[in-house]
């Protein structure tokens, strides 16, 4: 806090390039990005953290809250980098990981494949219990069993162990008796149960997911000591919080003990800043595009609130396909990810086509116009060549950008393939990696049964602003926002972000045997574990309490969410059920289907502090001509040449001062690209505005 009694508060944002820092000073503002160190990613937190100070004349002893999201759960699961982990399931279940549910995402390919289980088939063991499908034990644990089973695991040496067994998330006590012997035996081990974790039915999705958490926990759980402690050897004495998958902050402590909930804790602060930006002007229907160093992102943003689910998917196999990936039954905001970021490495396929990503060059080395050992041709490459970036003021000046690297790497690895020239190749990098993630966005609209031209685009991420305008073309969007500070969007969503946690449960009943004690049962669980947990970062908080029952027509493989009231519920509130129900099913299916019974297969609650709603701003009309600082030769992909671009400072502008395109608006963190169908308007509040050319 300062001397005049400010608050201030750190989002920190660790990606695959570029770690971002942004911190908030009561109504002021700072912010920077330092490349992301892999070995030691604590270590471009704390230089970032100095920088922001530095800048706002502040000392690391001031600060009152660091919040963090990471993509290094993710990066781990996908890179196999965790620790060597054991899995302990019930007799006859030993393969269900591997075997998956058996459905097949391309119905006619011979040569499908799927990502490996974490846990290979010589380190899952089995134990002869079980648990029934009404939660009653069947066959009890054998302790002699059970602890030969946990001395041989010991002597193994294991580093972290998973147990889940069938029917857990119903009674959990015969994977806490596994998790007890065991700790009684080493209590430094790591250990994970699913009754804990993802207590959700359907077994191949709940056992990945405890494999998962286990896989991650130790390397977590290291990093984050070390990272407070880092901190704290510094000068800070705030405390770390960290944000989840789901868009809530909770405390370290539960993020060492479920590391798995932090799988998309980046992506999720960028959906709660475009969600801010909404609610600030009032849109109810937005798209939200994050494209950083090695990803971009899509979120639907409807009614103010990203979309969320209880299930997604990494490390697929197969771009856009669902089912190809190592699912994860944990609350996310849901969204589509590709490996399509400023990094991404372009090559030539086998049919002489142009590829971009998934691999990414990442900060180390980094695309080859860093200098930095990089030496193939990347989207950041590309975007130099074609005159949207300043090879000078590249992230504030702290980084030269050689457009002779550029050159030489489009010349290596793609001109002589494909007989053009390196501004030709540069070209076909752009397009293609603008495609992708065109085609991504439509996919996930049209599951989603939404049509993106009715929708306002929201554009963050230091790559995102520099394509967010060629996209919309593609996509046929008029309106595109670039909030301030886009740059490091994620970081700033943070700051945004309330203290909340959502539980999950399975627990099963059908409506025509409604049971009103056993629903208050679990909504009284379910509100005290989420409010626990809220109340682990900020004890005096009140929480809101949101309740989903995702129910189904008997028979039905799939449910459809449907919010309920968190209130004591009376047997004669089967028809309340039912009716929310059949309005939830119309919404999604056009109608309903009499004489069926309907079952409730699980349940979720959200507990999450109250956050002040933003104050709500109409948007600004132009008025006058932007101060035009320079030039620059800048493609146009829409018209196929080269153009005369004006360069506009950001910071010069007022609002209502507008430009039409091509444009460049420039500032630290990133650019703006305004397309020659487009024009700009700055707004109240440092938004740009951009929208189709208007005479």
């Amino acid at each position: 806090m300062t001397k005049d009694g400010k608050q201030i508060r750190v989002g920190v944002d660790i990606g695959g390039t570029f770690t971002d820092v942004a911190m908030e000073v009561g109504e002021t503002f700072y912010s920077t990005k330092v490349l992301t160190d892999h070995s030691f990613p604590e270590e471009a937190i704390v230089k970032g953290v100095r920088q922001v100070c530095d800048t706002a004349g502040v000392h690391l002893a001031d600060i009152d809250t660091i919040i963090h999201g990471t993509t290094l759960a993710t990066n781990a699961l996908i890179e196999r980098r965790g620790a060597r982990t054991a899995f302990i399931t019930t007799k006859g279940f030993r393969d269900v990981i591997e075997m998956r549910t058996e459905s097949r995402f391309e119905q006619y390919d011979l040569n499908i494949t799927l990502p490996p289980p974490l846990a290979p088939r010589n380190e899952r063991f089995v134990l002869d219990e079980r648990i029934g499908a009404d939660g009653k034990v069947l066959k009890p644990l054998d302790f002699a069993e059970v602890d030969a089973l946990c001395d041989h695991i010991i002597a193994a040496g294991y580093e972290s162990i998973a147990v889940g067994f069938i029917h857990s998330y119903l009674n959990g006590m015969h994977e806490k008796q596994v998790r007890d012997r065991l700790l009684a035996k080493k209590p430094e081990l790591s250990v994970s149960i699913s009754s804990e974790v993802s207590p959700q039915m359907r077994e191949f999705q709940r056992f990945n997911t405890v494999c998962a958490n286990a896989f991650i926990k130790p390397l977590i759980a290291s990093y984050l000591n070390r990272l407070v402690g880092r901190l704290t050897s510094e000068g800070t004495n705030c405390t770390v919080f960290m944000i989840h998958s789901g868009g809530g902050i909770i405390s370290v402590d539960s993020a060492v003990e479920f590391p798995v909930r932090l799988l998309e804790s980046g992506p999720a602060g960028g959906a709660i800043f475009a969600a801010h930006i909404a609610t600030r002007y009032g849109l109810d229907q937005v798209v939200s595009y994050d494209m950083g160093g090695t990803t971009a992102k899509i979120c639907l943003i409807e009614g103010q609130v990203p979309k969320t689910s209880k299930t997604f998917e990494v490390a697929r196999t197969y771009r856009f396909k669902k089912g190809s990936g190592m699912p994860i039954s944990i609350p996310v905001i849901e969204m589509v990810e590709i490996g399509a970021g400023g990094g991404s490495i372009a090559s030539v396929d086998s049919m002489r086509q142009i590829r971009v990503g998934p691999h990414s060059a990442g900060s180390e080395p980094g695309p080859a116009c860093y200098g930095r050992g990089g030496a193939n041709p990347t989207v950041t490459d590309a975007d130099l060549l074609l005159g949207r970036l300043d090879p000078v003021a590249f992230a504030g000046g702290s980084i030269k950008l050689s457009r002779d690297a550029s050159e030489g790497a489009m010349a290596r690895d793609l001109s002589p393939k494909l007989g053009i020239d390196s501004d030709t190749a540069a070209y076909g990098i752009s397009e293609v990696v603008d495609e992708n993630m065109s085609n991504a966005a439509r996919m996930h609209a049209v599951e989603n049964g939404k049509e993106l031209a009715d929708f306002t685009m929201i554009a963050f991420g230091g790559a995102a602003p520099l394509h967010a305008a060629r996209l919309c073309e593609k996509l046929g969007v008029d309106q595109l926002i670039i909030p301030p500070g886009a740059g490091v969007g994620s970081a700033i969503g943070f700051l945004r972000a309330p203290f909340g946690f959502e539980s999950v449960r399975s627990a099963y009943s059908r409506l025509s045997r409604f049971d009103a004690n056993g629903i208050n049962d679990v909504i009284k669980e379910l509100s005290d574990e989420a409010t626990s947990f809220v109340r682990s970062g900020a004890p005096d908080a009140i929480p809101d309490l949101e309740c989903t029952a995702y129910m189904r027509y008997v028979g039905q493989g799939w449910e459809v969410p449907v919010t309920v009231n968190v209130r004591a519920y009376s047997d004669a509130d089967e028809a309340h059920f039912r009716k929310a129900f059949d309005e939830s099913y119309e919404r999604f299916f056009g109608r309903v289907i009499d004489d069926l019974d309907v079952e409730i297969v699980s349940w979720s609650l959200r507990a999450s502090s109250k956050v002040a709603p933003p104050a709500s701003i109409d948007v600004t009309v132009k008025t006058s001509p932007a101060k035009i600082s320079g030039e620059r030769r800048m493609f146009d992909a829409q018209d196929g040449k080269f153009q005369k671009a004006a360069v506009v400072d950001r910071a010069d502008m007022k609002p209502g001062d507008w430009v039409a395109g091509p444009a460049v608006i420039t500032e630290r963190e990133t650019s703006t690209i305004v397309t020659a169908s487009r024009e700009v308007i700055m707004q109240a509040d440092g938004c740009l505005l951009l929208r189709t050319r208007q005479a």
